[in-house]
Parts: structure tokens; C-alpha cells; sequence
């Protein structure tokens, strides 16, 4: 069962953080909060968002993501496919910061 308890995110090396609960995706979360981790497929196949977890402990939604015994030994997840249990560091050095949004539309007279 999800949790509805915010966790702090942190990406690493960049040192930004977001809120993330158990419900939404940490891709998800991370875009809410106007980071970008990178992802294609968004249903842990492409391997695209791949990154490490540092600190902390996430879960997968899916029962078998697309990673290697060895690669979960060394902490790596799929977070298009992974929420919080607990606070997380994660290693995503490609993650990057959204555009902010654009301004709207001046109306004409």
C-alpha cells in the first residue's frame, strides 16, 4: 500500500531535492517539483532514467524491472517505475533542471 508520507529526494551530484510520496513514480515526483530525470519508455524497460541509490530505500511498482541481479546488488533502479519507502539519495548525474513555464498569452484588445 502506498504511503501518503512525503520523503525528501535528493539528486546527486547536483544536491537539488523534492518531496515524494509512496504513490507517484520518483520521475513523477521529481517533475512536480520542476526536475527532469531522464526517461523514454516511462514502464522500466528503455533503462533510460537508470540511476543509483545512495541513501535511503525506494520500491519498484512493477514486479520485474528491467535490471540485473547485479545491478540491484549496486543500489541501481528504474525510478519512471519506483516510489519512496524511506528518504532517498540518488546518483543521477543526467538529471537536469525543467525550463520554467512560459508566460501566457497577452489577450488582444
Amino acid at each position: 500500500m502506498p504511503s501518503d508520507t512525503p520523503f525528501t529526494i535528493v539528486i546527486e551530484p547536483q544536491g537539488w531535492s523534492f518531496e515524494a510520496s509512496g504513490g507517484p513514480s520518483l520521475v513523477e515526483s521529481a517533475r512536480r517539483a520542476g526536475i527532469v530525470l531522464p526517461t523514454s519508455c516511462r514502464n522500466g524497460t528503455c533503462r533510460a532514467c537508470l540511476c543509483r541509490v545512495l541513501r535511503g530505500q525506494a520500491r519498484h511498482l512493477i514486479e520485474w524491472p528491467g535490471l540485473s541481479a547485479e545491478e540491484k546488488r549496486e543500489g541501481c533502479i528504474l525510478p519512471c517505475v519506483a516510489t519512496p519507502e524511506t528518504a532517498l539519495h540518488i546518483e543521477a548525474p543526467k538529471a537536469s533542471r525543467a525550463p520554467p513555464p512560459a508566460p501566457p498569452a497577452a489577450l488582444g484588445p
